[in-house]
C-alpha cells in the first residue's frame, strides 16, 4: 500500500512539473553588442641563458612532521608482549 501511494505521489510531482508553462517563465531582454578596438603588445623579452641545467627532485610529505612520529614510533624487543 505505501508503495502504491509513493509511486502516485512521484507521477503527480512529475506531471506538474512537465505542466509549467515555458512562454511565461522566459523573459527576453534586449542586448547591445560592443566591439572594441584592441591591440596587444607584448615587451621584447631577452635570451636568458642559464649555466647548467639540474634536475631536483622535491619530496611532498603530507604530514610536517611525518619523518619525526616515524623515528620516535619504533619497537624494541622487550616492548613486545610475552606470554607468561
Amino acid at each position: 500500500m505505501k508503495a502504491i501511494i509513493t509511486i502516485i505521489i512521484v507521477l503527480l510531482l512529475g506531471f506538474t512539473a512537465q505542466a509549467q508553462d515555458q512562454k511565461a517563465t522566459t523573459l527576453e531582454l534586449p542586448v547591445q553588442t560592443v566591439v572594441l578596438d584592441v591591440e596587444i603588445t607584448t615587451p621584447a623579452v631577452e635570451h636568458i641563458e642559464t649555466e647548467e641545467k639540474t634536475i631536483e627532485v622535491a619530496r611532498l610529505h603530507k604530514f610536517r612532521t611525518s619523518r619525526v612520529k616515524k623515528a620516535l614510533s619504533f619497537k624494541t624487543k622487550k616492548n613486545r608482549k610475552m606470554l607468561a
